[in-house]
């Protein structure tokens, strides 16, 4: 930590990722008081819960376990019976070996259907560690409700060579089940149900009921929340083309598991940040943070981290906690095509907030217009620009950025970097005193639409 300004710059560096701050505005004492919050709330325990079978999440009296599936493939994290080991390991292996079946029947479609967690996760691996050309299947999600979705992109299909794999925890998500009952009815009667599906879910009661038996199920621990299933089976359409890789993304995972248990440099790394996000949200009236991504593989990293985020720590004030802000709204995108579009706003607008950008070191040399742009950029936003420019080109500066720079995109990394920002939030919500783990807004949503049904027919 350096000085200036009376603020603190502060930089990380680790195998993965290497990290600077860029205009940040609280200083040391400020970093003090809220380690002090820190310490009194003996957050350092709540992590120990964390990677336990501990109910941490209270709402729904249920631990929080989506860990254990790195733990199980990396260094050994988490504090749970073996048990929850056996099931990772073996829904993974699961995964894995049912390529070889679906080559074996001339499969060349993969319809993934699900929505939220279970369309995000596989979704964002797909998209950042394989190629498009490379892939042994066409893949399509399918999220619903619109029944245009389906006849667009599925019926054009050829019946005989398309799979769907019905993703969804509860077994009982609106949009999914509407999409497999078109699916299956699409399919009809003149092919094996069995040759042409399978689920992904920790309720295998319910999905019994839909046709599905032991063969055509992979089941994952109910204590894995949606949005913390990438890790978990729920990646099944990203796991039949990555294959051992999803293993390194595992590990990579676990390794950054391991470094918030046992390094302190990591530990002082995650706190900083955390404690800028809730100083900026709570005290510098910065409610927005833009998410940018300097590389075009990472283009869907802002959707995941939309849901991770806003849906962990969207949530109500906790009354005896000091901060009255939670969650900050997050936007974002691909940065290149974000410059021409939104940058307006963000160089020249009134708009408060603050920004997360994300590079790729090895960049430098590959994309170096590509790279120039993630640092010409962060400089801009914190810093801005009245040297060599017009009164009317000259940008605001003086938003907080925080500068990410992978080492190199691959599986490992990309794990390393999502248990990251997995760290990030739980620290955050610790910090606030709120549940990351529940979603009773999203729940909310759910239950009114089917009133709307019941009263109005549908």
């Amino acid at each position: 930590m350096t000085q200036s300004n009376n603020n603190f710059l502060y930089s990380y560096e680790d195998e993965c990722i290497s990290y600077e701050s860029l205009f940040p505005v609280f200083g040391q004492e400020d970093l003090v008081r809220l380690d002090k919050i820190y310490n009194q709330l003996d957050i350092d325990s709540e992590i120990k819960k964390l990677f336990s079978e501990y109910k941490i999440n209270t709402t729904e009296d249920q631990a929080a376990l989506h860990h254990v599936y790195r733990s199980a493939y990396g260094e050994n994290n988490s504090n749970v019976s073996s048990y929850f080991y056996e099931i990772a390991k073996s829904s993974i292996e699961q995964c894995i070996n049912l390529k070889v079946k679906l080559l074996e029947n001339n499969i060349k479609n993969i319809i993934t259907i699900g929505i939220g967690g279970s369309f995000e996760g596989p979704k964002l691996l797909l998209e950042t560690i394989t190629q498009k050309h490379d892939r042994s299947f066409n893949h399509i999600f399918l999220t619903g409700p619109d029944t245009q979705e389906f006849i667009d992109e599925i019926q054009p299909l050829n019946k005989a060579e398309t799979f769907f794999i019905v993703s969804s925890k509860s077994f009982s998500t609106d949009e999914t089940m509407q999409s497999f009952n078109l699916a299956r009815n699409w399919i009809g009667t003149d092919f094996k149900f069995k040759d042409h599906f399978i689920c992904v879910t920790s309720q295998f009661e319910k999905a019994k009921t839909f046709g599905f038996d032991k063969a055509s199920t992979i089941q994952f621990p109910n204590e894995i929340g949606g949005r913390y299933s990438m890790w978990s089976p729920i990646s099944l359409a990203a796991i039949l083309e990555l294959e051992d890789n999803f293993i390194d993304f595992l590990k990579g995972g676990s390794k950054a598991d391991k470094n918030l248990n046992s390094n302190s440099n990591y530990l002082e790394f995650i706190k900083t940040i955390v404690f800028s996000d809730i100083w900026h949200n709570n005290f510098d009236n910065k409610h927005i943070r833009v998410l940018l991504t300097y590389s075009w593989k990472l283009r869907f990293f802002t959707n995941y981290i939309q849901q991770l985020e806003m849906e962990s720590i969207g949530k109500n004030a906790n009354p005896t906690s000091r901060f009255r802000k939670t969650g900050q709204t997050i936007f974002g995108g691909f940065g290149s095509t974000a410059q021409h579009s939104y940058f307006q706003l963000l160089h020249q607008g009134t708009a408060s907030f603050c920004a997360d950008i994300i590079c790729v070191e090895t960049d430098k040399k590959n994309n170096q217009l590509l790279f120039a742009q993630s640092q010409a950029q962060s400089s801009l936003l914190a810093f801005g620009a009245g040297v060599d420019l017009k009164d009317y080109e000259k940008v605001n500066g003086q938003s907080p950025v925080n500068l990410f720079s992978l080492k190199e995109l691959n599986a490992y990394n990309l794990g390393y970097l999502i248990a990251f920002w997995e760290h990030r939030v739980f620290l955050t919500s610790r910090m606030l005193q709120i549940n990351p783990f529940d979603q009773y807004g999203v729940s909310a949503g759910k239950i009114f639409t089917r009133k709307y049904l019941d009263t109005n027919g549908g």
